[in-house]
């Protein structure tokens, strides 16, 4: 893994450099796509990209755990997750970019 992220001000200046618009439109817009998204996933809705993926909301039951240090049993109260799957061009995206070495 190289340890580099992709950070929402490089994902503006990419919009900005691509559409022509102030960097300040372009932070806004993209804001605002990634406050539709987390909304729509609030409500409960699920959000499907072409091209690029699907998130939804997956819940989970209680359950019991155990605590990998002393043992003991704890219960594990349910949640939410969110959960991202892939599109398959996606995945051919990122299985024809891998490096030599396997990894």
């Amino acid at each position: 893994m190289s340890g580099r992220t992709v950070t929402r001000s490089q994902l503006s200046d990419a919009i900005f450099k691509e559409v022509g618009l102030s960097r300040s439109d372009c932070g806004a817009h993209l804001d605002s796509v990634l406050n539709m998204v987390t909304d729509a996933l609030v409500r409960g809705e699920n959000v499907k990209l072409a091209s690029f993926g699907n998130f939804c909301i997956r819940s989970k039951g209680d359950r019991i755990g155990q605590n990998p240090k002393t043992g003991e049993e704890v219960p594990i109260l349910s949640r939410k997750v969110l959960i991202f799957r892939p599109s398959p061009s996606m995945k051919a995206q990122i299985n024809s970019k891998r490096t030599p070495g396997g990894s």
